[in-house]
């Protein structure tokens, strides 16, 4: 299993939280690349209720992670 900036950006609209199946079941229906249906199918626990994106990619970035000045703006 493999996250790519690219393919995460096609579950930030998902409906969290969500179980694996509900993902798997949004993925296909919003026309995600078939990495992302085969990463999800990868997840090993079957019942987990996944909160967010980070709770499937810790390494997600946050807001926070990008130098931007919003007062700037």
């Amino acid at each position: 299993m493999y996250w790519t900036l690219e393919l995460a950006s096609y579950l930030e609209d998902a409906p969290w939280p969500a179980a694996k199946d509900e993902l798997i079941d949004y993925a296909i229906r919003t026309g995600a690349p078939l990495e992302v249906v085969e990463n999800l199918q990868d997840i090993e626990d079957e019942n987990e209720i996944f909160e967010n994106i980070e709770d499937i990619w810790p390494d997600y970035p946050s807001k926070e992670d990008f130098f931007f000045n919003e007062d700037e703006y």
